[in-house]
């Protein structure tokens, strides 16, 4: 009976030691399988890809708001200067009237020798008022005028704050994410850190024009790190590459993917007319790249790869939405 109940507790702690093994963090046990890792890999660069297109759009919302107020800041520059000469003359006006009366001396209207002379001093009296009147009158529209223009750079500059509060909270959940991602891509052994400095290849598609010179520029930034919100030179993300790319070749496009999809609602395309330099963009817009023919695409990919050319294969052709011809 002794015996029976040492047996049946031995196996119950090497089943409590099972579970403890089965539950300690850092164990093989608790650790993902390579499969699910990757599993987990393009989920994660699935949000990833949308977070960052949020955090595009929100860096975009501020530089407009802060430029607008910059613009309105210097004007404001502009109408204090003249506000401080209008004040500077009605000062020496003040001043004026102060030592010698209003408008100099009233003597020659006193004693007047000659009518037609007085008549002409009345008459130049006359002109000053109107002249004083005048520079009231513009002082007071000028100040009316800056007042309006401050309460103005004060919204912008309040608008471009909140900005600024949203690019920062996007900014650490897109922190967050890239740190999961990183550690995922270095556990499976695919994380890529590129070269900024990588030199690309050579374009040899069958575009021409400015689609040409855009996969020229595109092929030449193959192997540079992508980063989020990367426009270039060193680095990319996806939409910051189709932009330089196409400005390359003399086209300005909007910054983000959301907005460079909005403005080609008249250019778009079906994807089997695709031609090589049009817009492919991955559904819900959180992805896009560049047709380069042949059933090929470049894009800037995500977080631990590179810029690269890739098969337009199952996988890509069910995630994309549509196409755009800049």
């Amino acid at each position: 009976m002794a015996a029976a109940t040492w047996r049946g507790r031995t196996a119950a702690a090497l089943a409590l030691a099972s579970v403890a093994l089965a539950t300690t963090p850092g164990t093989a046990l608790a650790d993902p399988s390579p499969a699910q890792a990757r599993a987990k890999l393009v989920k994660l660069n699935e949000q990833a890809d949308q977070l960052v297109e949020k955090y595009n759009r929100a860096t975009e919302t501020y530089k407009t708001a802060k430029k607008k107020y910059d613009v309105l800041k210097a004007e404001l520059a502009g109408k204090d200067a003249r506000a401080d000469a209008l004040r500077r003359d009605l000062v020496t006006v003040a001043v004026n009237d102060y030592k010698f009366g209003p408008f100099g001396t009233w003597a020659p209207m006193a004693a007047p020798s000659d009518p037609g002379a007085m008549l002409g001093t009345m008459a130049s009296l006359d002109e000053m008022a109107r002249a004083r009147a005048a520079k009231v009158r513009a002082y007071e529209a000028t100040i009316e005028e800056l007042r309006d223009r401050h309460d103005r750079a004060e919204t912008v500059l309040a608008q471009a704050e909140s900005a600024r509060a949203k690019v920062r909270a996007e900014q650490a959940k897109v922190d967050k994410m890239v740190t999961e991602q990183t550690k995922l891509m270095r556990r499976l052994g695919v994380f890529r850190t590129g070269n900024p400095d990588s030199p690309g290849i050579q374009y040899t598609g069958p575009a021409s024009g400015n689609a040409r010179e855009a996969l020229e520029f595109a092929f030449a930034q193959v192997g540079k790190p992508y980063r989020y919100g990367g426009t270039g030179p060193g680095s990319f993300d996806c939409s910051g590459l189709v932009q330089a790319a196409w400005r390359s070749a003399g086209v300005s496009l909007p910054r983000t993917t959301y907005d460079q999809w909005s403005w080609g609602a008249g250019r778009r395309v079906p994807l089997d007319k695709a031609e090589p330099g049009d817009l492919l963009f991955s559904r819900g817009l959180g992805h896009m790249g560049m047709y380069a023919g042949n059933g090929k695409m470049v894009h800037a990919p995500q977080t631990g790869d590179v810029v690269k050319i890739v098969d337009l294969d199952d996988y890509w052709r069910t995630r994309l939405l549509g196409a755009v011809r800049p």
